[in-house]
């Protein structure tokens, strides 16, 4: 059991990454883990699968494990691509995976997402062929670029006019240099406030509270302190400074669930409010869908 204003802030939050590092578990056991996801009393966290495009043919024979009740979302991973010319075959490629993809599973599977990186001379802002390769796919499509070029490329899609296209962060990593400092996650969030884009996140978001882990050398970002700033300071209208001071909050107590509020300190968001800005702050990919459970748990937020 969680409080209702937990379940709006984290319903379909998680998109299971289990076969990236640092888990970097096989195939097989990743779709057998998310096949027991999906039928757990917490399901309602999870979000989608993240499977490669590369790995798509592998996965079409495992996927008798799922059902009409119980099927396999994915959001498909493009490959990363060096430059224009690269990012349009591999798009292409994609796309037509997707779709022979989707016909083998009938109603076990849907892909509801694509996530991409973007090379820098790619402009998305601009009448492009990308538009066209996706449009018959109805997919939620999320461009990733470094985290210094976020508000650049928030500003572009917005310019794309395309309601399907989503930006995404890069929130971490094995490493402490992978992970993006407090002011870059701020500015991508206000400018996807700003601009009415959709937002996820990937990596370094295994704990609910930003702190100190010995595994990164680092301070890792904290899930509740990122979806929450990106909910309280589109309700509220923040400024950086504001979005700043949650997303370096590491104290557990300054959150607070009930079942009409989610409190951050002296802020606070109804239910109803916590659903409409979730359609922009989307989720985030984690390797792992017990640690995110278990933490939460732990702080007593979960039962």
């Amino acid at each position: 059991m969680a409080a209702a204003s937990l379940r709006a802030l984290l319903t379909r939050a998680i998109d299971y990454a289990g076969m990236f590092p640092p888990c970097s578990v096989e195939l097989e056991p990743a779709l057998k883990n998310q096949a027991e996801y999906v039928r757990a009393p917490d399901s309602w966290m999870l979000s989608t699968f993240v499977l490669p495009v590369a790995k798509f043919g592998d996965a079409a024979k495992l996927i008798s494990q799922f059902d009409k009740h119980h099927p396999l979302r994915v959001s498909a991973l493009a490959a990363k691509t060096e430059n224009a010319k690269d990012f349009l075959n591999e798009l292409k490629n994609a796309a037509e995976t997707i779709r022979s993809f989707q016909q083998q599973g009938l109603d076990l599977v849907s892909v509801v997402q694509l996530e991409m990186f973007v090379p820098s001379d790619v402009d998305l802002g601009k009448p492009n062929e990308a538009t066209g390769l996706l449009s018959d796919l109805k997919l939620q499509t999320f461009w990733e670029t470094p985290a210094e070029s976020a508000e650049q490329m928030v500003t572009s899609l917005a310019r794309a006019k395309q309601p399907a296209f989503g930006y995404k962060l890069r929130t971490g990593g094995v490493t402490a240099d992978a992970f993006p400092s407090s002011v870059q996650i701020s500015r991508a969030i206000l400018a996807s406030t700003k601009h009415h884009v959709p937002i996820k996140f990937t990596a370094g978001l295994h704990h609910p509270v930003r702190g100190f882990r010995d595994e990164v050398k680092t301070e890792m970002h904290g899930f509740l302190n990122v979806l929450g700033a990106g909910v309280l300071s589109a309700e509220h209208h923040w400024d950086e400074a504001q979005t700043i001071e949650m997303l370096e909050d590491q104290r557990p107590s300054s959150f607070e669930f009930h079942d009409t509020v989610f409190a951050w300190r002296d802020w606070e968001v109804t239910i109803d409010r916590i659903k409409a800005r979730r359609k922009f702050v989307t989720s985030f990919g984690s390797c792992s869908f017990d640690e995110p459970r278990e933490d939460l748990r732990g702080l007593n937020l979960l039962f």
